[in-house]
Order: C-alpha cells, then structure tokens, then sequence
C-alpha cells in the first residue's frame, strides 16, 4: 500500500493528550430500544417497555410499566417468534442484561446458530448444558433417544440471579473462516462468556450450529437472534464491538540499544547505538543487565481501516506509583514521524491516547530509557497495544513468559460453613480485618470487623486464596470466585437521634469483640456499640437462595438516642408487590421478617436508605433476607 502523507494520517481528537487517561478502551455501539427499528419484523410476541415485574416465587405475565428502553418477550400460543438483529456480524464483542420469569426458558444465538441458554437456574447446584449460561448441544435426530445431544457445555460454575432480577453478559465470540471457494478453514468459537461478571466459559469451539439453530448452515457473517422457548424474557443496554478480520501488524522491527548513564532523549541520541538487530517482540534486548540502558525500535505499522483508534502504550519498568522526583525513566511514540504518546515516568510507566488514524502502512519509532534499578520493576518489557474500527484490543508483538508453575490455593464450602480472615478488597480498597463466610449453600459474604460493615455477599464458588498464601503473599488478598454484589460498606447498626439523622460513616463507639461458633459451625459475630450489646448471626436458607441476617440487641445504659439499623442503600429502593424490596435497579431483593415497616429516606446525595429501628418492644431484635 502506497504511504500515506503524514497530514493524512493523523486528525486528532481535541485534548488528546490530556484527555488519555481517562479510558482504555473504545466505546461500544448500542442497539437502540427506544424503537425496534434495529431489529427485522418480527411477531407481536416482542413489546418495548420501560420497566418490567416479574415475581420471585411463580410464572406467570409480567407487569409492564410505559416507556422504552427494555425489549420483552410477552410469547403467547399464536406468538413466539424469534427476534433478529439488522446487524449482521462476524467476530463481536457483546454486552447485555437479562430478566428472566421463573422457570423461563430461552436462548441467544451468535449468527442466529450458535446458543447460548438464558435459563431460570437459580439455585441449581450442578449445572449442565440445560442450565442458564450453558452453550446449547448440538443435535443427531438419528441417534438413540436420550442421546442425540452432544458437544453441550456446561458453565464453569452456577452464578445465576433470582427470576426478577436483573444479570449481566459479556462476551466475545469469533466467527468461522472461509476461504475464497467458500470452504470453512475455521470452526466459530466462544472465546470468552462472563455471566454477572464470572467467567463461565473460555475459549469453547464449536464445530457447527447447536439445536435451536436458525438454520443448518454456516456463514461468515448473520443476525444475532434471541429465542423464547419457555416463560417471559426481558432484555436491555445492548452493546456489541464488531469486528472484522484484518489485524493491526507490526513488521519489519529493528532494534538499536544503548548503555549508560541515560537520563534523557538528549542523552541517548548524543550516543553511538551499542548494537543492532532485527527483532519480533517488544521488549529490550541484547544487554546483560536490567540496568541504565536505552533503546529505538523502529518499523512498520498497517492500519486496516481508517477511524478513531485508541493506542496504549507500557514500560515495564516504570511502577504506577513512582516518585515523580526520580522517575525510572521514559518513552515516547511516533507514527509516520509525529509523536502520538509521550511517558515522562513522572505519573508511572502507562500512556493511552485516542485519536483519528488513516489506513495504510506507515513507519513506527519507539524510543525508551531506563534510569537506575529498582526490586519492584524488575521487567524489560514493552507493551503497545491497540483497538480501532473492526479490530479487536490487541497487544502487538506480545512476550509471552512461563511463568513458575503455581497451584492454585483455593476455599470450597461444599459440605460446611467455611471461615477465612485476612485481606479483602471493597469498592477498590484494600480491608485489613475481614472475615469471608461461605456456605454450603454456594451463597458467601464477607464482613469488616474492625468496623462493624457488611462488605459483599456472592453467589457461586467460595474463595481463591493463592495471593494470600503464594510466596510473599502478594498481594495478600482472599479473592471471591463467584458473582459478587459490594454492598455499601458503612456501619449497620448506629444510633441516631431521630430517624432523619444522617447515616454515620464510621462508628467511635463500635467494639468488636470476637465471635462464637454455634451448633451449626456458623460464626456469631459480637460487639457493643456504646453500652449496648450485639449478637449478630448470618445463616442461608431456601437452599442457599437467601442469607438471613439477623442482629439482637442489648440496649446499655443512658442511650443518647435510637438503634437503628440500615439494612441497604443504594440509587434506586422499591417495594414491590409481592412485598420484597428490589435496591439498586433490581440488583437484588431485600426480605423483611413479620411485615416491618421500614423507613425509605432520600439523602443528601440523593441516594436512597431503607432503615429498621431497633425496638425493645421486638426484644431488640431485627431480621432481613438477602435474595439474588
């Protein structure tokens, strides 16, 4: 391809460099719901709406409420029809939520041939090619009955929600290949399917089109189609990458390598190269340390396709947090000679940069220094990565190193109540005293005790403690293995003048003291919360579907005011009609014990809080379910 000038090659978006940091990767296109235009006709089966109500505990028609923004599936015995996309993709990055009514059945098709079931599996505890977030059999009508299913693949592990509530997919899928004569070269692929945010399938081939397939045949691009078979389903926020089958390359790499004391681009030009050679992976070679050394690879990049490109680039040995005093050196980029990324090693090793780009191949230069050695950067390696109009995030002309082989160190609560105290993260802070409870039933939580916060409950897998345990530990975390909700993370009990008094933070007067194993090995959680004495228990019930907090109550003496207890907070608190409380978007439900009345409050954030008190005339206990 003839090279392109450089004023043709680079239009870049306002602010480029300053606004970098802010994303590492390209938006996602959407498929509109305000109108079902994105889709071809389909049958009457398939409404738009602006909320849906399914219940908890039997089928049947959901509640719709006026608007758009939410695609259902309302099947009746004239109506069923699937629903097809205008989009017609090959290999696609996709994202989207589901509701599902209880014992609802569906399924969604990649090419409209390739399935993926949308089942109501909550609480299933072996889940097979049946269950919600397996990939569908394929089918031999000639085989024996009871075995014409084959090549089915059930989720790694069972993360499903509650009917009612809302769960999220992500994933990638990669389209077969074809060559010029139409022949298959290549099989399609689920090369990654998260469900509610846990990976449950990874890198799956599918050697053709799976039972509810729309049609027998397979092709390079098609519809994505959605399937009722059984009950109701809702669908929102769909967002897809589609990408096609030309890459971005790097080819024709030279590297030139320079020693010393090296602590500027001026000083390393001002050198004579200490060696030459032709390379194929990013990282500096051809030097016997890790120490002051410089380098400037040069080469040729092919864009496939003109548009907005988003280009990242990483010095290994440059840490996130560094001192901006002493920065362990720099590097810079340049395409066709202008300079698109610009890593000083004052705000650490990383520099992302989003901007307009030409097809075409244009010549490359990346140039880099280190200044001294550090224990914690100990790496020689140089990603450059990149995402761009039909072509997927790739890290170019990657080092892949083996790494020391290590088991893996993890918690299973299969049979009995599990404890595990140490380290957690919360809403990306890293809690010192924490105790993860994980329960037979697959349902977990985590709590603060230091400070009295319940922290996160999940579904699924219990704890993976390698980071913990491995080596020196880092980075010392116990790590949840299933569907995690963090929960808002203050205290749960507090005493407040009156119940319009805002929520504290912390509590001064919360003391832990320990906790006590009850008949059922489930821990017992003890604390005064100023003169008064608690006893908190968290149990599972439904098989596993509900975890039942449960707090009791002591009053002390000369109380200054009422105990309360916050039993959630989030954006959004509704009472529905079967009594549960959806929070957060129906995220999960909240269950009440003896039909309290709670206290729904707007803050002054404009958050929402569902408070009990805690009454004496109840012998200060307070009782309340989770369910999700």
């Amino acid at each position: 391809m003839q090279h392109k000038p450089w004023y043709c090659l680079l239009l870049f978006l306002a602010c480029a460099f300053r606004t970098a940091a802010q994303t590492d990767e390209l938006p996602y296109a959407t498929i509109p719901l305000q109108n079902i235009q994105g889709f071809l006709a389909t049958g009457s089966n398939w409404q738009l709406a602006g909320d849906v109500y399914y219940d908890l505990t039997k089928a049947g028609k959901p509640s719709l409420g006026k608007g758009t923004g939410i695609l259902v599936n309302l099947p009746t015995a004239k109506a069923n029809d699937p629903i097809s996309t205008s989009l017609q993709h090959g290999d696609l990055a996709l994202e989207m939520d589901i509701m599902l009514e209880k014992d609802a059945k569906a399924l969604l098709l990649l090419q409209g041939r390739y399935g993926l079931q949308l089942v109501d599996s909550w609480g299933v505890k072996t889940p097979t090619a049946h269950d919600g977030g397996a990939i569908e059999e394929r089918w031999n009508e000639q085989s024996t009955t009871g075995q014409q299913g084959y090549e089915g693949h059930a989720p790694a592990q069972n993360v499903n929600r509650a009917p009612g509530l809302w769960q999220h997919y992500s994933l990638v899928f990669r389209a077969p290949r074809f060559d010029a004569q139409g022949r298959k070269t290549a099989n399609a692929r689920f090369v990654s399917v998260k469900l509610n945010g846990v990976t449950i399938h990874d890198n799956i081939e599918l050697t053709g089109p799976t039972h509810s397939a729309v049609a027998p045949d397979e092709k390079a691009t098609a519809p994505l189609v959605i399937k009722g078979q059984q009950g109701s389903l809702a669908v929102r926020d769909i967002r897809y990458k589609a990408y096609g089958v030309e890459p971005v390359r790097l080819s024709n790499l030279k590297l030139m390598t320079y020693d010393g004391n090296i602590k500027s681009f001026a000083d390393l030009n001002a050198q004579t190269p200490r060696r030459e050679m032709t390379i194929d992976l990013l990282a500096h070679q051809g030097t016997g340390g890790l120490d002051k050394f410089g380098g400037k690879i040069t080469g040729t990049i092919h864009l496939p396709t003109s548009g907005t490109y988003l280009l990242k680039l990483n010095l290994s040995w440059i840490p996130p947090e560094t001192n901006p005093e002493r920065p362990n050196g720099a590097g810079e980029l340049k395409i066709d000679g202008k300079k698109l990324l610009d890593i000083t090693g004052k705000n650490g090793g990383t520099a992302i940069l989003t901007t307009q780009l030409q097809a075409g191949d244009y010549p490359i230069e990346l140039t880099y220094y280190k200044t001294y050695k550090l224990w914690y950067a100990r790496g020689n390696d140089i990603s450059l990565s990149v995402e761009g109009p039909g072509v997927q995030y790739t890290t170019l002309n990657e080092v892949i190193r083996a790494e020391e082989p290590v088991g893996q160190i993890r918690l299973r609560a299969d049979n009995e109540t599990t404890m595990q105290r140490g380290f957690m993260n919360h809403n990306g802070k890293k809690h010192t005293h924490t105790i993860a409870v994980g329960e037979p039933g697959r349902a977990s939580y985590s709590l603060d005790l230091q400070k009295g916060e319940l922290l996160a409950i999940w579904r699924g897998d219990f704890l993976e403690t390698t980071p913990m345990w491995y080596g020196r530990g880092e980075t010392q975390l116990a790590v949840p293995r299933g569907s995690v909700i963090e929960l808002s993370g203050k205290p749960s009990l507090a005493v407040l003048a009156n119940e319009q008094a805002a929520w504290p933070d912390s509590n001064a007067t919360y003391n832990n003291m320990g906790y006590d194993i009850d008949r059922s090995g489930r821990p017992v959680f003890k604390s005064m919360l100023g003169t008064a004495s608690v006893r908190e228990s968290i149990t599972t019930a439904d098989e596993g579907r509900k975890l039942t907090r449960t707090f009791t109550v002591t009053p002390g003496v000369d109380s200054p005011g009422e105990i309360w207890c916050r039993v959630a907070a989030s954006n959004e608190i509704a009472q529905l009609p079967n009594g549960l409380y959806a929070i957060n978007g129906k995220q999960y439900f909240i269950e009440l014990a003896d039909k309290e009345k709670p206290v729904i409050r707007t803050t002054a954030t404009n958050t929402k809080e569902l408070l009990l008190p805690v009454s004496a005339k109840k012998g200060g206990i307070v009782t309340y379910s989770f369910i999700w």
